[in-house]
């Protein structure tokens, strides 16, 4: 299979210890690409510098809504940089996230906004992290995607690890969204997962594993990687009464067309 993983943060430190092994392990297992996501203004600096001079590995630059407590407007003008360097692909991971109190929801909403525009500037797709703050996330990506140049309008983005209900994810398809699968499609509670992932359009899913987080079964409770995307694309597959191999073939379509890849 030719699989892309669209989420996963390889840059970690729990893969310090033998990242090599694990890409390594992602090409036997048929994934020949990784979209690496950002969540800071230092990461997404040295996601530039890992992707660079790779062939496998593609980055997005941005500030996860978890670490805009000190945004200020001044770290556009780096990230509008760091956006236009090779293998760049988009601008995220970026969004809301009510879950946590890292940061105000004043804080959040300026530095959602802010790169949203950006994103729109640049003609790149966005990675959307959205952590119980559906109301308002789709409330300002809908008014974001009125004014989008007519090259984003059907690639508007990703929302990441989907496992909102059946209207988020109507509304987000709704404005050229595309929705990211992960780990959690396996877990038992998912019914409404699973449920969404069957009637969405093939031409609309990806596939990711936002590791090291949302490991799937059977590995559920050990760190995930990319290896381990065949397991969603196999439970996709019989959602849809597919084969896994037009699963693959329509994810890995999908994520070229979003991501513009070469």
């Amino acid at each position: 299979m030719n699989l892309i993983d669209t989420h996963c943060h390889i840059n970690f430190d729990a893969y310090d210890a033998d990242r090599d092994a694990v890409l390594q392990r992602s090409v036997e297992a048929g994934v020949q690409r990784i979209i690496i996501p950002a969540v800071d203004m230092s990461i997404s600096r040295d996601i530039c510098a890992l992707v660079a001079g790779s062939e496998m590995l593609y980055g997005a630059v941005g500030v996860h809504p978890n670490s805009t407590a000190d945004f200020h407007p001044d770290w556009l003008t780096e990230l509008r940089e760091l956006a236009v360097k090779p293998r760049i692909v988009a601008i995220g991971e970026i969004g809301l996230d009510y879950h946590w109190e890292d940061s105000p929801k004043h804080k959040q909403f300026e530095a959602f906004e802010a790169q949203l525009a950006l994103a729109a500037q640049l003609e790149l797709p966005v990675i959307i992290h959205n952590r119980e703050s559906s109301a308002d996330c789709l409330r300002i990506l809908e008014t974001w995607a009125k004014d989008l140049p007519p090259t984003l309008k059907s690639r508007s983005g990703v929302m990441h690890s989907f496992s909102g209900h059946q209207a988020v994810a109507e509304r987000a398809l709704a404005i050229g969204f595309y929705l990211g699968f992960s780990g959690p499609i396996t877990y038992k509670n998912a019914e409404e997962t699973r449920r969404i992932a069957a009637a969405v359009p093939l031409d609309r899913l990806l596939v990711e594993t936002d590791g090291p987080y949302l490991t799937p079964v059977p590995y559920r409770g050990k760190r995930n990687e990319p290896a381990y995307i065949p397991y969603m694309v196999e439970r996709i597959a019989a959602l849809k009464s597919v084969t896994s191999e037009a699963i693959a073939e329509a994810t890995t379509r999908n994520a070229e067309v979003l991501f513009q890849l070469a």
